[in-house]
């Protein structure tokens, strides 16, 4: 019996392009070095494909710049697809870019519709719910949209809320297996993770917080010894990917997949 909260067996990438140095970014912190930045999504490939996934790579998409960023444009779920409806007007074209890919891979594909607005990395599957953070790129609107969807597949959905100056939900968490969610200490302090067992990030390792476990291996950022340390002792097999160029836009490790 898998577990579809992090045992995949496929998943979706999309490459950097070269317009990625004007991609969104809350706080300017440098201009991202693609060559650098190709190099790290190249050694995050391998290691999806290290676990026997198939991984679906595709083409970089110059006229957008965050397209490498695929979690905001869809919710993978077993028995089906939701397109979402970004909350950055310039990323809304991203979706029916992806949209023939999903529609190659699922039977059924949904879609949010609007008038509101959810991306992806406001998005977390447990074992037991869905759950999804209000945020500056998710609405009450959108959320109310997916769960009515999503309902209709034998999902629960529960809305929360994420920090003021986060820009998604997964920015301060992840899935670290069916029951066990990786948090900052703030959103942790939210009380929305009852009944979970939660593993806290290292006090000023808060960016490491957006990892992704994906089947046998948990990928986190590099660069945050002491959360990776405490991981180790709770028995996950960590794999460290360089995130500084992807982190200048505030990417991390779930945005730059679709896994399902």
């Amino acid at each position: 019996m898998t577990d579809p909260t992090y045992e995949f067996t496929r998943a979706i990438t999309r490459r950097p392009a070269p317009s990625v140095i004007d991609g969104l970014r809350a706080e300017d912190i440098g201009t991202p070095d693609l060559a650098r930045m190709q190099k790290a999504h190249d050694h995050y490939v391998a290691t999806l494909k290290s676990t026997g996934a198939e991984v679906i790579e595709l083409p970089p998409l110059d006229a957008y710049p965050d397209a490498l960023f695929v979690e905001d444009t869809a919710l993978c779920l077993p028995r089906g697809a939701v397109l979402m409806r970004p909350g950055a007007p310039s990323r809304m074209g991203e979706v029916a870019e992806m949209a023939p890919t999903l529609r190659a891979c699922y039977a059924e594909l949904r879609e949010i519709t609007g008038p509101g607005h959810i991306e992806g990395g406001d998005i977390l599957v447990t074992g037991r719910e869905i759950l999804v953070g209000r945020s500056d790129r998710t609405d009450a609107a959108g959320v109310a949209e997916l769960a009515g969807i999503v309902a209709d597949w034998g999902h629960t959905l529960r809305e929360v809320f994420t920090p003021p100056g986060v820009l998604h939900f997964k920015t301060d968490c992840s899935l670290l297996d069916g029951e066990t969610i990786l948090a900052t200490q703030r959103l942790d302090a939210s009380g929305c993770f009852e009944g979970y067992r939660v593993i806290n990030t290292a006090p000023g390792e808060e960016a490491a917080a957006n990892t992704i476990r994906f089947n046998n291996l948990v990928l986190m950022p590099a660069g945050f010894p002491r959360t990776a340390e405490t991981l180790d002792k709770a028995e996950f097999e960590v794999v460290e990917i360089d995130n500084s160029e992807c982190a200048k836009l505030d990417g991390g490790m779930s945005c730059l997949s679709l896994r399902f």
